[in-house]
């Protein structure tokens, strides 16, 4: 079963962040700024715990620049991750 959490930017953006249990069952992290950007990571840190995740993408999407604030947030985490080609 696939769970979504998901944030939108109360900074007046479109910008939005949602996580998500892809079809293999890694979660993912999708980035959309509402216009033309469109980003999706994996998770690669087996220890990544929800909690952590949803609280990464909580205080990022809060931010000004959101994916240079995602990064920090999942590095104070210890959190990794890769980027997904689509």
């Amino acid at each position: 079963m696939a769970s979504v959490s998901s944030y939108h930017s109360a900074l007046g953006g479109a910008d939005f962040l949602g996580l998500r249990t892809s079809a293999s069952g890694g979660i993912e992290i999708v980035y959309d700024d509402g216009v033309a950007r469109r980003l999706v990571w994996r998770v690669s840190s087996h220890l990544a715990s929800r909690d952590k995740l949803d609280d990464a993408l909580r205080v990022a999407v809060g931010q000004a620049r959101v994916v240079p604030a995602l990064y920090t947030e999942l590095k104070k985490r210890s959190i990794a991750i890769e980027a997904v080609v689509n």
